[in-house]
This record gives C-alpha cells, sequence and structure tokens, in this order.
C-alpha cells in the first residue's frame, strides 16, 4: 500500500510536523499542511537545483552506461568532495537492486552527488522508499526516477519458486519476494519465466510509481518528472531503457 503520511505515535521528523498538529487538521476535516509541498521549506537547504529537464537526464544515463561499456568510465574525481559538503543537486533517482553486481554509480559512469540513489533486494518500492523518491524529486531537485531491474536477479527467481513450487523463505526474506509475486503471477509459464519476470517487475513498479500521489503524479502532469524502466544484463553491461517509459 502507499502513503503519502505515516504517523507511528512519535514526531514525523521528515515532514517536520507535530503529531498533534496533524491531529488538529484532522479534527477540522483536513490535514495541518494544506499541501503536499507546504512543508519543504523545513528541510536543509543546499546547493540550487540543477534544472536539468527529464530526457536529458536519461540520456546522462545512457552515455553513463556506453561508457562503462567502453571501459571507459571517468568518475572520482577528488575534488567534488569538497564541493558537494554544503549541498548537492543529483538529477535522477535510481530504484536499483541490492546485488552487489549492480551498483548504479558504476553502471552509468557518474560520480558524486550525481544520483539520488535507492537499493532493496528485487528493486522494489514500498512506503519508505516511495518517500525517498519524493523527496529527491520535491526537495533535491531530480528530474528524472528510472526502476532498475537485472538479468539473473536471486530475489526475482525466489518470487518464481514462490509461485511455482509454492517455496517458503526464512526469517524476513519472504518480505522482499512478496511484492515481486504479482508481477509473477501476471505471466504464463515457461523455461523464460524468471527472466521475463525480471521486466515485468520493473514495469509493474513502474506503473505503480506514475500513479503515486501527489508528488510523482504532479511532476508527470506538468513535465518536470520522467519515471522509466530499464534492466541490466550482468553478462554485457549493458542496460536496455526501452522496458518501461
Amino acid at each position: 500500500m502507499w502513503y503519502w503520511i505515516r504517523i507511528a505515535g512519535r514526531q514525523e521528523e521528515a515532514a517536520m510536523i507535530s503529531r498533534r498538529s496533524l491531529l488538529c487538521g484532522a479534527g477540522c476535516g483536513c490535514l495541518a499542511i494544506s499541501s503536499p509541498f507546504a512543508a519543504l521549506p523545513a528541510f536543509a537547504k543546499g546547493k540550487p537545483k540543477r534544472g536539468i529537464k527529464p530526457e536529458k537526464a536519461l540520456e546522462l544515463l545512457k552515455e553513463g552506461n556506453a561508457a562503462f561499456v567502453q571501459g571507459a568510465c571517468t568518475t572520482g574525481a577528488p575534488g567534488r568532495i569538497h564541493e558537494l559538503a554544503d549541498g548537492r543537486a543529483p538529477f535522477a533517482v535510481i530504484i536499483a537492486c541490492s546485488d552487489s553486481r549492480t551498483p548504479p554509480s558504476a553502471l552509468f559512469n557518474r560520480g558524486l552527488g550525481d544520483l539520488f540513489i535507492i537499493r532493496v533486494a528485487g528493486n522494489t518500492v514500498d512506503s519508505s522508499g516511495l518517500g525517498s523518491i519524493e523527496y529527491g524529486i520535491s526537495v533535491l531537485g531530480a528530474s528524472l526516477v528510472l526502476v532498475l531491474g537485472h538479468t539473473h536477479c536471486g530475489v526475482v527467481n525466489a518470487a518464481v519458486k514462490a509461485v511455482t513450487e509454492k517455496a517458503k523463505f526464512p526469517g524476513s526474506i519472504g518480505t522482499i519476494v512478496a511484492p515481486i509475486i504479482p508481477a509473477v503471477r501476471s505471466l504464463k509459464g515457461g523455461d523464460d519465466l524468471a527472466e521475463r519476470a525480471v521486466t515485468a517487475n520493473v514495469q509493474r513498479v513502474v506503473s505503480r510509481l506514475k500513479a503515486a500521489k501527489p508528488i510523482v503524479t504532479k511532476g508527470l502532469q506538468d513535465g518536470s518528472v520522467k519515471v522509466a524502466g530499464a534492466v541490466y544484463d550482468i553478462a554485457t553491461g549493458k542496460v536496455d531503457f526501452g522496458v518501461a517509459a
């Protein structure tokens, strides 16, 4: 389920509003914050936003991946450490898998401060992830949200086994497998089910993000934000950007 504000009996630091003010607003028939963007000034101000348009942001990622595949990476300038000490303005939010073979900064040949990265096994998005995405868009000024899956994903394979073999998983592993199961169930079986499920999972996350109100949908409507999907091939190093746009 998607949430805009989540209160669990404590001050919600990210929104910088008190539980009392929230309840007061609710008692009047509305939230204390009249606009989803009203609380944003409460965040510490950093450097000015870059103002990179969504299509340009996507092109930068494509160029970076081409450099990565060719072995022509140029990231890692030490001077950026001091430059970014007082603020940052990433141009893209990347939702990626935690797989150690898929570090987004390397795959896209980008350096410090360029990407706002959210990583979880299976590249899915829960309420905390959505809040991070909204922060990246509204506060940091990112114009592109890219959901990045990858071939031979272990968590997707686990979701396939959960559907086809009724497999069970120990501890909390099942909680990262569960969000991918609907993507698997949307497909017909076959030897390549796991690989097709990787793409279906990316597409499902993209669709859900595009419907996430109010921040993502507002950005999509006014053209300031683009949500896209891609799949990284761990055998070639190439990213397929045509998965979902």
